[in-house]
């Protein structure tokens, strides 16, 4: 280990990135309302992204546990602890986080005029939340980051929602988080109390330690199958998706972008759901793989018919995030680094057509079919980066969807035949869905006068855009870079399968 890294490895350096966010929204408080806000904001999600590039330097991708780890006690009684730390499954998640929450400050740099002071500080709060939930290794301190999402969510998506029934978005996606909370904190419980009060002095909290125990064949089905519906409601699995379409047609366009961009009920499902009960959960393969098939199929016939493209990104999404949870059934590392591959990809493909989508939004005040027609005409750089990247969410070659759909695919065909072939079936129809949608939508004669008059990207936007976009094609032609990261934990992960 070189000086550098020491150095960096000193420092407190996933503390920052949940900290920062949280005073820098604090610190809005005292800034006058104008652009010294957004400028706070923008800054301090900048100085959030080179603090998660810096903790990447420091991260060594040979070693499968967790790294960068700090430890304070919290509640001693209850032997909760402030821990948090990251490995191979989770690191990558920091700094494409801080980038799509800075291409969703640059996004919306003008277009909040209501308390613009309280929005920017929401989205800093719920950044510095995001980063917790990648960083918690206590159970409990992992479920009061994943709680706290709910409270700047509910607010963004209920005062600078687009649509009429936004409140009544709002309103539902918070019911049904808090509702899928309290599976996770019994399924935490009992994973805590080791099956047996007889056999623990105290609960455990502390998620490598529940890594090395082993539960009673009974427990671990109930804490797999509590963990399985606390995480499928945030994910979204069929049939608890119906809160991401309501969400993408009534809220902001960035808060859709962070939804689906960031999918945290997945990543709860790799870092928790089949980790502590891993007996269970091959038990039940054929439960996750039937989710990921049912969400795949459903996704994909329900976009095929939509007229709108932030629905149809929404059912897309839910497709997408199907095969996530079909690589994940497969306990191969194979599909585990595909799946993480995809969850990575969702920052960069669904996030960025989602904020793109915005900017059609803004310029045409529609994202229906019968309001775009001809739209390439007058946007011709948003009609291309909607393509590329939907291009990418297709898995075409050269994109960053390729190798992650790829080694999803493969490991689901090896473990699971029939569920592979209809995710294949599910990769036809989504080709059919965007194309048909894109060249109604883009392509031919400009049939709407709004359309008519649009401007195309701003500069601004044109960066957020372009980096999406390059992100998307580096990671698509040099595949290496991320699967070397996430390689020996994704084969720490599957020996604790009994895999390997």
């Amino acid at each position: 280990m070189n000086e550098i890294t020491a150095m960096l490895t000193g420092l407190p350096l996933l503390t920052m990135l949940i900290a920062l966010p949280l005073v820098a929204a604090a610190l809005l408080l005292f800034v006058p309302e104008g652009r010294q806000v957004r400028g706070v904001a923008l800054g301090a999600t900048l100085v959030e992204l080179v603090l998660s590039l810096l903790a990447l330097a420091a991260f060594d991708p040979g070693v499968g546990g967790f790294q960068l780890i700090e430890q304070v006690s919290w509640i001693p009684s209850l032997n909760i602890h402030y821990k948090v730390g990251v490995d191979g499954l989770s690191i990558l998640f920091l700094p494409l986080t801080a980038l799509l929450f800075g291409g969703v400050f640059l996004s919306v740099w003008n277009s909040i005029r209501f308390m613009p002071r309280l929005h920017f500080g929401l989205l800093l709060v719920l950044q510095g939340v995001t980063m917790g939930i990648f960083s918690s290794l206590d159970t409990m301190l992992f479920l009061l980051f994943w709680e706290l999402t709910l409270i700047p969510t509910y607010f963004l998506v209920g005062l600078w929602g687009v649509g009429p029934n936004r409140r009544y978005a709002a309103v539902k996606y918070t019911l049904l988080m808090m509702g899928g909370g309290v599976p996770l904190l019994f399924g935490f419980l009992l994973a805590a109390g080791l099956g047996s009060a007889e056999e623990a002095t105290s609960f455990v909290f502390d998620l490598p330690t529940l890594l090395t125990a082993s539960l009673p064949a009974d427990t671990q089905l109930v804490v797999f199958l509590l963990l399985l519906l606390g995480f499928g409601v945030k994910t979204p699995v069929f049939p608890f998706h119906t809160w991401l379409p309501t969400l993408a047609m009534e809220g902001p366009a960035s808060v859709a972008a962070i939804m689906t961009g960031i999918k945290l009920g997945a990543y709860g499902l790799i870092r928790f759901t089949v980790p502590l009960a891993p007996d269970a959960a091959q038990e039940l393969h054929w439960l996750l793989a039937g989710l990921g098939v049912a969400g795949v199929l459903y996704g994909a016939l329900a976009a095929l018919v939509q007229t709108n493209l932030r629905r149809l990104l929404a059912y897309s999404s839910i497709s997408h995030v199907g095969l996530v949870v079909l690589g994940i059934a497969s306990f191969s590392i194979q599909g585990l680094q595909g799946a993480v591959f995809q969850l990575l990809n969702f920052t960069m493909v669904a996030g960025g057509i989602f904020l793109v989508t915005g900017f059609v939004l803004g310029r045409t005040g529609s994202t229906d079919i019968v309001h775009l027609g001809g739209l390439a005409r007058t946007m011709p750089l948003a009609a291309t980066f909607i393509l590329l990247l939907g291009l990418a969410g297709l898995g075409l070659p050269a994109t960053a969807g390729f190798p992650a759909e790829h080694l999803i695919i493969l490991s689901a065909l090896d473990a699971h035949t029939g569920a592979g072939l209809a995710a294949l079936g599910g990769v036809v129809i989504a080709a059919a869905y965007f194309l048909s949608f894109y060249r109604r939508a883009f392509l031919g004669p400009v049939t709407n006068g709004v359309v008519g008059g649009c401007l195309d990207l701003r500069p601004r936007e044109l960066w957020v855009a372009s980096l999406m976009a390059a992100l998307v094609l580096v990671a698509g032609l040099y595949p290496a870079a991320v699967l070397d990261v996430t390689r020996a934990a994704g084969e720490a992960w599957v020996a604790g399968l009994g895999r390997l």
